[in-house]
Parts: C-alpha cells; sequence; structure tokens
C-alpha cells in the first residue's frame, strides 16, 4: 500500500506532514516528492506517469496559488487524484481552491478542504480501503476513538462548567 504526496514547494510541507504521519499510522508506505506543474513540467509528468508502476495507489496533490499540480497530474495518470489547495497567497487559499474545483469534466480531482492534509489522507485509506480490507478495520478504529475523544471533551466541558456554577 503507497500514496504518493507531492508538492509544489518544499515550503508547502508544514502544511502536508500531518498528511504522512496519517498515511503511516494506518501503515501506508509514503513517497514525497516536490515538483512543480510550471517550473519542472517534465518532472510532473514522469512522477504521474510512473506513479502506478512504482506501486502507487492514490496521490495527493498540494499547491497554491494558481494550484495547477493536481490538475496535470491528473491529465497523466489514471490513479485517483487528491487536492489539498494551499493557503500560500494574499486570498487564502481560495485561488487555489478554485483552481481544484473547476477541472474540466473526464479529468476529476478530488478536492479538500484548504489546508486539509489529514482529510486527504483519511480520503486516500478510504480509497485503499476497497483493495486492502485490513484498512477497514483501522478506519473503524480510528472513528471509533474519534467519538471516544469527542465524548470526553464534552464530559470534561460539562463538569467545568458545573464546578464554575457553583462558584
Amino acid at each position: 500500500m503507497k500514496v504518493a504526496i507531492i508538492m509544489g514547494s518544499n515550503s508547502d510541507w508544514p502544511v502536508l506532514e500531518p498528511a504522512e504521519k496519517v498515511l503511516k499510522d494506518f501503515g501506508v508506505e509514503v513517497e514525497v516528492v516536490v515538483a512543480s506543474a510550471h517550473r519542472t513540467p517534465e518532472l510532473v509528468k514522469e512522477f504521474a506517469a510512473g506513479a502506478r508502476d512504482r506501486g502507487v495507489e492514490a496521490i495527493i496533490a498540494a499547491a497554491g496559488a494558481a494550484a495547477h499540480l493536481g490538475g496535470v497530474i491528473a491529465a497523466y495518470t489514471t490513479l485517483p487524484v487528491i487536492g489539498i489547495p494551499i493557503n500560500a497567497t494574499p486570498l487564502n487559499g481560495m485561488d487555489s481552491l478554485l483552481s481544484f474545483v473547476q477541472m474540466p469534466s473526464g479529468i476529476p480531482v478530488a478536492t479538500m478542504a484548504i489546508n486539509g492534509a489529514k482529510n486527504a489522507a483519511i480520503f486516500a485509506v478510504e480509497i485503499l480501503a476497497g483493495a486492502h480490507p485490513e484498512l477497514v478495520q483501522k478506519l473503524a478504529d480510528f472513528r471509533a476513538r474519534m467519538q471516544e475523544e469527542v465524548k470526553a471533551k464534552g464530559e470534561k466541558l460539562a463538569a467545568a462548567r458545573a464546578a464554575a456554577a457553583k462558584a
């Protein structure tokens, strides 16, 4: 099981590093690449066209500003591409978001929220779970942990409010 994370600039890594952590927590191998759709188009083409042969099953592509990286990759592969718009301009990532979601018919890029690296990783695991049944239980366990964490936070807040009301 392998997911590739590609970003247009190494300055995007702080946003994407949580995606690598989530994928590794699920036992998914991660390939990390820096390549620009505009500055290194041949490298991007080579990356995308050869991804399946390298064992990649899904690609997370992150870019800011014009954010063409995900679309260019999707044009060169039939693997699922998950786009993460990066907040990298004075437009707070809205330019990137619109670039990702406005893909032409026939070349889809699943688009996450601006800086939505964790959800991109979880979505990649959900895609992989179709071919790797062991991930189904890991996803169920992950959701159960989230439920318990939310319940615990609610109980903590209720206790704090009760204590404050008595004071």
